[in-house]
């Protein structure tokens, strides 16, 4: 009996054991499971998220009130005339060197020419002969008409015959007609005399307007041939007061260059910049390169301004604050036209129509498309599609906004 009694209390103890055991091992299994699961959950979660494209967005935006167009320019002279030589002959001197005021009508250069004098002067002796022929003719006519009138009333009377009245009246005709020859030579020689005056006063050679000497390519002693222009003209003379500014415009651009458009000219070696004006355009798009040539124009009062200089010309063109534009790089060129990806509020795509205008180089012009505030994908992959999820770059909140939209959403 007394062993019956101490071994009842021990198999108690030993099944409260084993039950408590029991208990530890499946509390520890449980848990393993469910820390299992839930770290095969977060890594599917990772997994989902990593696949959803990472995106950089841009924002429409409007332009300025005023926008600055900077492009290269050529500066000319107002006017600008080479001199060549219209008389053939050799330097004798001259008197104006680069860089002089001349006045219109100055002589620049004086040409030695025998063989125009020569041919001048013997134009004039021959011009002499024929004005005596002129008056040897009109004697003769005068003659002539005074016998044929004889011969007519003696024809009449009868003391002429007829034959010796048509003589003398054609005689009489025919002294008329020399006497016209006569006066037609005289003519055409005075006219051959008067060219070579004109080309004798080419031996002067003088400034066209007043300006300034930007060339001299002759000597004392050098020989120059008249007819010429080829080759280096012997003076070049530049009027500076005011000088002209050729721009070549982007085709995007031409259709704001109207006269009276203000502009800033920067030129190399000028601190201060100068102000021109457009004041009329070529009308006409090069097809080589799609530009139009621009002519403005600068007052130059101190000739701070060289014909063949460069200068970058930075238009002020007015601008529609009212048209937005966007980068180039998030236009979507496709089978579909021109279209833009919008970003919605919860991250989802949404592809739209725009309509563009001017290319401004780096950013475009949306003429209808796009509002302000809204997202658009830059660079979009061809790849992405209407309702596709994107996590946007930098933004922090993407992963608890990624997961409102459940797993489904996020796998497609």
């Amino acid at each position: 009996m007394p062993y019956e009694d101490v071994a009842t209390p021990r198999r108690g103890k030993l099944v409260l054991i084993g039950a408590a055991a029991v208990a530890i091992a499946a509390l520890t299994v449980t848990a393993g499971v469910s820390d299992r699961a839930r770290s095969m959950q977060e890594v599917d979660g990772w997994t989902q998220t990593q696949a959803v494209p990472t995106v950089s967005v841009v924002e429409a935006k409007a332009g300025p009130g005023e926008e600055e167009l900077a492009l290269p320019g050529n500066v000319a002279a107002f006017y600008s005339s080479q001199l060549y030589a219209r008389a053939s002959g050799y330097v004798t001197e001259w008197h104006h060197d680069i860089g002089a005021l001349v006045k219109k009508g100055d002589v620049l250069a004086t040409i030695s020419a025998p063989d125009l004098d020569q041919q001048l002067a013997e134009g004039r002796a021959n011009l002499v002969q024929l004005q005596a022929g002129v008056e040897q003719a009109q004697a003769n006519a005068d003659l002539g008409d005074a016998t044929n009138k004889r011969t007519s009333r003696l024809v009449v009377q009868g003391w002429s015959s007829e034959s010796q009245g048509d003589t003398d009246r054609f005689t009489a005709a025919s002294r008329k007609a020399a006497l016209a020859v006569a006066k037609a030579n005289v003519l055409t020689q005075e006219a051959a005399v008067g060219r070579l005056e004109e080309l004798s006063r080419f031996k002067e050679i003088k400034a066209p307007f007043d300006g300034v000497v930007v060339a001299r390519s002759i000597d004392v002693g050098d020989l120059v041939n008249a007819g010429g222009n080829s080759g280096k003209a012997m003076f070049r003379v530049a009027d500076l007061h005011r000088m002209r500014i050729y721009v070549n415009v982007p085709q995007a651009f031409y259709g704001a260059m109207k006269p009276g458009l203000t502009a800033t000219l920067h030129v190399p070696g000028q601190p201060a910049p100068i102000s021109a004006s457009v004041v009329s355009t070529s009308n006409a798009v090069s097809e080589d390169s799609r530009k139009a040539l621009v002519e403005l124009q600068a007052d130059n009062p101190d000739g701070k301004l060289w014909p063949g200089a460069f200068a970058e010309v930075q238009f002020h063109i007015p601008s529609d604050p009212d048209v937005l534009r966007i980068p180039a790089t998030a236009l979507i060129f496709d089978k579909q036209g021109l279209r833009v990806a919008a970003v919605q509020p919860d991250n989802r795509l949404v592809l739209k129509p725009v309509e563009i205008g001017r290319n401004l180089g780096n950013d475009v012009e949306v003429r209808k498309g796009v509002a302000p505030g809204e997202r658009y994908v830059d660079n979009p992959l061809e790849t992405l599609q209407v309702g596709d999820v994107v996590r946007i770059a930098g933004d922090k909140d993407a992963p608890a906004k990624l997961a409102t939209l459940g797993a489904k959403t996020v796998q497609r």
